[in-house]
């Protein structure tokens, strides 16, 4: 069976953002055929009661590099929207460091199964 990373494509650059129990992944991308597209995925911890364990709901979204600027400015626009109309406290919220355990700090983007097997 092939690697399903493989047809995510090539990784060019990876950046990540921490967020209180979420993660989020910017992966910069190279198809086969030389197309570059940007991966955008959320990683949540959650706590599953009857099996006892944490594990990781996660979402991504996909973007054609020729979209990228688009996005950026609808993203501006809702960051400019939100500082105008939305609390200090609910802008910059205080994340305790026991929100997140060392080990989901320090992960690293393949640490998480984000490819269906």
């Amino acid at each position: 069976m092939e690697d399903n990373r493989r047809k995510e494509g090539k990784e060019l650059v990876s950046k990540s953002v921490k967020a209180g129990k979420r993660t989020y992944f910017f992966d910069m991308k190279e198809t086969r055929y030389g197309e570059h597209y940007l991966v955008i995925a959320e990683s949540k911890r959650h706590f599953d009661e009857e099996k006892g364990h944490f594990f990781y709901e996660k979402h991504k979204i996909f973007l054609h590099v020729q979209d990228l600027e688009k996005f950026s400015n609808c993203l501006e626009e809702m960051n400019a929207y939100a500082k105008a109309n939305f609390s200090e406290e609910e802008l910059h919220p205080f994340y305790p460091e026991s929100d997140a355990s060392d080990a989901v700090r320090n992960a690293e983007a393949d640490d998480f199964d984000f490819f269906d097997k």
